[in-house]
């Protein structure tokens, strides 16, 4: 199946491309990159390829070897244009997302909205991790006049985060960290009928770990928001014959939908698909 994933020209988020895309390829889906300009050749966020601050706050190890085989993927350079796309020739649409000033290209482009509210229209599987939500946010549902989310239950990149990373790195940094004035989460929550339905953290996590980081994202009645659902009946993430020891890990499908990244383990440590995890949603169900 085809999976479109839309990035900016330059400072998406390394993890929260590389990893879906590998994760995709390997389970055998076409992933196909879209960029404002057919034919252009994106490029990750470079401080988190070599360290935000001091070296440090970069990405993991792992998402950054994915990234360098996405670089020398075909699929790479062949990106599609934003206003050329036909909605109806891809079975999943996955919006990542970036905190870098690049990123506004892809944030606050009124021709990838118009295609992905004409995406929703189709009840097509829609992922949106971290700032990716705001696409969402933004895109008026032509059915309704309101925004995709207004009657959604759903979840993004914390308020508290953003801007404990801000403080911790204005300094040095300036505003590397807030991408806009306006912090994701208030914008999100904005952008809801009855903000009681913006969910900030999944119910009985703990401080920190892999369940810490199951249930953030979107979701709605009838059509979950989320790679959660890739992982789904739709377009499974795991591959049907089992891998040797040692393989990645995926999100994975349980009886009643999507439940988030599977406990699997290569050596002694979580797969960075939990980094990805803790900002999408995994959890399909009724709003």
């Amino acid at each position: 199946m085809r999976v479109l994933m839309p990035v900016p020209d330059r400072d998406f988020d390394v993890t929260e491309v590389a990893v879906p895309w590998r994760l995709l390829t390997e389970a055998g889906h076409e992933v196909v990159l879209a960029t404002e300009r057919a034919g252009t050749r994106p490029a990750c966020d470079p401080r988190l390829l070599t360290g935000v601050l001091f070296g440090a706050l970069g990405a993991a190890a792992e998402p950054r070897r994915f990234y360098h085989q996405l670089t020398e993927s075909p699929e790479f350079s062949a990106t599609a244009g934003w206003a050329d796309l036909d909605p109806e020739a891809y079975d999943g649409l996955l919006l990542p997302g970036g905190h870098a000033p690049g990123m506004r290209q892809y944030l606050g482009s009124e021709a990838l909205r118009r295609q992905v509210a004409g995406f929703w229209a189709l009840d097509r599987p829609v992922g949106a991790i971290c700032h990716g939500v705001l696409v969402l946010a933004r895109t008026t549902d032509a059915a309704t006049g309101r925004s995709l989310l207004a009657d959604r239950r759903t979840t993004c990149l914390p308020k508290y985060m953003e801007r404990s990373a801000y403080l911790a790195t204005a300094w040095r940094l300036g505003r590397y960290y807030r991408t806009y004035p306006a912090y994701v989460e208030d914008e999100v929550r904005a952008a809801l009928a009855d903000p009681a339905r913006f969910e900030r953290r999944a119910a009985g996590a703990g401080r920190t770990g892999h369940r810490d980081r199951r249930h953030r994202g979107v979701r709605g009645a009838g059509r979950p928001l989320s790679l959660g659902t890739l992982a789904g009946r739709r377009l499974p993430l795991r591959p049907a014959v089992p891998r040797a020891a040692g393989g990645h890990g995926a999100l994975t499908a349980g009886p009643g939908g999507a439940q988030g990244p599977g406990p699997r383990r290569s050596g002694r440590r979580w797969l960075p698909a939990d980094a990805v995890a803790h900002k999408l949603t995994a959890r399909p169900g009724p709003s």
